[in-house]
């Protein structure tokens, strides 16, 4: 079984990879950001690097995504590969960050990977207000994203939202992170787990 966590910087991906591998057992990966070789760059010059850091990416997603698929194991990822395409490479390009020649390459690239993958069997959306997202941020204290603006993090917020709600390849849970403090509140992480069981059971209805 393969559950993976989507959500904008700072909504708690990494936090709820956690709990719920540690709840059920389940395998985790997470997205390695502090060794990503882009990250510092593309935070101080986002146009320069936005194709190289998307490329990074997409690479490190594939090989994950082959990694769970030949475990055999039940495993929880911290973001998805979708995410990388649909949220991040699209909105570089919209904002002027990443030239036509350089998103048309990145997608004819991710469509032909796309189509030899097989999604996730249960996607955990993390819906989260900016100031929420800011927060978290500021919390966990990364030196390279002191630099990340308002409204990059606004543009990416409308973007999975748009994504969410023409997502089809399968089954979905949103979690309103603004309501549910599933990090704080050992209560809001039972609420979030009974949902999840449901989710999971119809698997093998």
């Amino acid at each position: 079984m393969h559950i993976a966590i989507a959500g904008n910087i700072g909504s708690g991906k990494t936090t709820l990879t956690e709990l719920l591998a540690r709840h059920y057992g389940w395998q985790a990966h997470y997205e390695n950001a502090d060794n990503n070789p882009y990250l510092d760059d593309f935070y101080e010059d986002m146009q320069h690097w936005s194709f190289n850091l998307q490329i990074y990416f997409l690479n490190e997603r594939l090989g994950l995504i082959q990694e769970i698929r030949q475990s055999g194991l039940d495993v929880i990822q911290d973001r998805t590969i979708y995410e990388d395409a649909y949220i991040f490479a699209a909105n570089l390009h919209s904002m002027g960050l990443m030239s036509m020649r350089d998103y048309k390459t990145y997608r004819s690239l991710f469509d032909k990977m796309a189509s030899f993958l097989q999604p996730p069997d249960l996607l955990i959306y993390l819906r989260a207000s900016v100031p929420t997202l800011v927060k978290q941020i500021r919390k966990r204290g990364r030196s390279y994203e002191n630099s990340i603006r308002l409204d990059y993090l606004g543009k990416l917020n409308d973007r999975y939202e748009q994504w969410i709600n023409h997502y089809i390849s399968g089954k979905m849970l949103v979690v309103n992170v603004d309501e549910l403090q599933f990090e704080e509140k050992p209560e809001d992480l039972n609420t979030v787990i009974n949902r999840i069981d449901a989710q999971i059971h119809g698997l093998f209805s």
